[in-house]
């Protein structure tokens, strides 16, 4: 039987295998799901590491420091990154998107140690959102230029694969703290469906989110493949909800809207499926959608 780090080394190179990226980098936290990538990732491929500091507790930048020295043990060319966690959306939103920023790559791939348990807390978290499918699909395996060998790997496992090397991983005491609704996910709510549906639920999570990708990729397609007038109402009313939201979506994309939602596309699409004389739907970015004369238009709000 495969031990712990037999099975992230299995992860890490048949992703690599399948997607045979020019460049790797792996991000690194210190935690255990990133160390166990990053040991892994050392020992099949050329790869650099790079530990963000997000600066948001006190010794972070000792933390970063040890993590970065880590990896140059394993092997790996280190950096630590500081960044300045800002803006709108609450701290885990604002550090969600400072540390993308500075893990951006400039060609290759990134590679992320989210794991099987983190990926049912983003099932989840959509769920209880009414996100939409997209949301509920989880997070993909490949997003360039983000890689997640170990989608299909729990945490627990990361865990041992450590012990198993001999490192110790640091432990984030944010990831205790039960004012971030993830926390309360991991230690409250996916315990008790275990305990309720007897096991299994992370792993049936992540089949699920596998799953709806395949069918929201699907219908995709189907959206890419309509060669019709998008903005004419006539043109698109008569196609499957489902798939006219998905050409809807991809003609506001071109029209420069962002962070569509899918609650905003649903408002989008009531336009042509709802048409009562509504009027404008108000969108990200400054926009509004209007129907008038049998036709759709995107035009920024006026001040």
């Amino acid at each position: 039987m495969n031990g712990p780090l037999s099975l992230v080394r299995t992860a890490v190179r048949r992703f690599l295998r399948e997607h045979r990226p020019e460049a790797v980098t792996v991000a690194v936290s210190g935690g255990a799901d990133s160390l166990a990538l990053a040991a892994v990732t050392a020992g099949l491929v050329p790869a650099r590491a790079v530990v963000v500091d997000h600066g948001l507790q006190e010794g972070s930048a000792e933390v970063a420091e040890a993590a970065a020295r880590t990896c140059r043990e394993l092997g790996l060319a280190a950096e630590v990154r500081r960044v300045d966690v800002t803006g709108s959306g609450g701290p885990e939103a604002a550090a969600r998107r400072a540390r993308y920023a500075a893990l951006r790559p400039e060609g290759g791939l990134v590679l992320l140690g989210h794991t099987r348990d983190d990926q049912a807390e983003t099932v989840l978290l959509g769920l209880g959102r009414g996100s939409g499918p997209r949301s509920i699909a989880g997070m993909r395996p490949l997003d360039p230029p983000w890689g997640r060998p170990l989608l299909e790997v729990s945490r627990a496992t990361t865990a041992a694969a450590c012990a198993e090397l001999g490192l110790e991983p640091w432990r984030d005491p944010h990831n205790d703290d039960p004012r971030y609704t993830r926390v309360r996910l991991r230690k409250e709510v996916l315990p008790l469906l275990e305990d309720v549906l007897q096991g299994g639920v992370a792993d049936a999570l992540a089949r699920t989110a596998a799953q709806l990708r395949e069918d929201n990729d699907a219908l995709d397609e189907l959206a890419e493949a309509f060669d019709g007038d998008c903005c004419a109402v006539a043109e698109v009313e008569h196609l499957p909800a489902a798939l006219r939201r998905r050409v809807l979506r991809r003609w506001l994309l071109a029209e420069r809207v962002p962070e569509l939602s899918d609650s905003h596309l649903r408002r989008v699409d009531a336009l042509v499926g709802e048409w009562r004389g509504q009027g404008g739907v108000w969108l990200p970015g400054g926009f509004v959608a209007r129907r008038a004369h049998g036709r759709l238009r995107v035009e920024p709000v006026q001040s």
